[in-house]
């Protein structure tokens, strides 16, 4: 009987191994393989063993460690800056009040837009000749010229203006995330403080931090990985430019790629970039284990 039980749940887990093999293992696969190539598009059959000259050759370039520089800068500023906000929007929403089911619905609103429309929407409001943004600025006495900030065509503003349509765009998922952690907290904890004279910041720090932790590491994680993988965004409102000032590791790939036709060295960025992924994920899966261990 058993073994009939685990033949048939193996037919059922059988669809999403195939799956997995054809569209997970076998392109890393040929991924891993490629890098370690030196391949030309024309004529791939006569593809030139390298072996880790890719590698040595991607990590000692300026223009990837550039890239890799302004990922780390997107991801900190951008997951960062969401994590604020979104703490602060899930603790007043935490609280009944009048119309916090609307507010939350308008909050929740740029969840439903894709992160190419929502380039393009930024990409007119950031524009220097009649985006609202710099008009605002210019209304409210900020500036003194109404096309006084090229957001996205000045080397010291462009990764920022990618960074601040990402914060918009996805900020209302971690709001998302951390009231439905903030819900699931037992309100049996904050009456037995009140009952020992606890304030309000005392509960906050003893109470609502450390229960919110787990979840707080999990939305850490999945923006972290979301936001090292972006593309769509930085494309459509800089392609990487001016210069190579918002270029991250996803444009440079593809550029890589496509535009240079190297495929064994966006192979090699590929792998180093996954790998990377990788160690980021295991940290904060090492952080959830020590904070389930440390509540047990």
């Amino acid at each position: 009987m058993k073994v009939h039980h685990a033949r048939l749940s193996a037919l059922f887990f059988l669809p999403a191994g195939l799956f997995m093999l054809v569209f997970l293992v076998y392109p890393i696969a040929m991924l891993v393989k490629d890098s370690f190539y030196r391949i030309d598009l024309l004529n791939p059959a006569a593809a030139q063993f390298v072996g880790l000259a890719n590698y040595t050759g991607t990590l000692t370039s300026p223009r990837f460690l550039t890239a890799l520089w302004n990922t780390v800068i997107y991801i900190v500023c951008a997951v960062g800056l969401e994590f604020l906000l979104g703490l602060i929007l899930a603790l007043l929403l935490s609280q009944a009040f009048k119309g916090s089911q609307f507010i939350r619905t308008i909050l929740l609103s740029p969840l439903m837009i894709a992160p190419l429309v929502s380039g393009l929407i930024w990409k007119f409001m950031l524009n220097d000749q009649f985006g609202i943004i710099n008009s605002t600025l210019y209304k409210i006495g900020i500036l003194n010229d109404p096309h006084q900030i090229m957001w996205l065509s000045d080397q010291r503003f462009a990764l920022f203006s990618t960074i601040l349509a990402d914060v918009w765009l996805t900020t209302p998922f971690m709001m998302l995330v951390l009231l439905a952690g903030l819900q699931g907290i037992s309100k049996s904890l904050y009456e037995a403080a009140e009952i020992d004279g606890a304030g309000k910041w005392t509960k906050f720090r003893y109470i609502t931090i450390p229960s919110l932790v787990p979840v707080a590491i999990v939305a850490l994680l999945i923006r972290t990985i979301d936001a090292a993988r972006t593309f769509d965004i930085v494309w459509v409102l800089t392609q990487g430019g001016p210069g190579f000032s918002s270029e991250v590791l996803s444009t440079y790939m593809y550029k890589t790629l496509t535009r240079y036709g190297q495929v064994g060295e966006s192979s090699a960025m590929a792998v180093i970039f996954i790998l990377l992924l990788l160690a980021v994920s295991s940290f904060f899966i090492s952080k959830i284990w020590s904070s389930r261990k440390s509540h047990a």
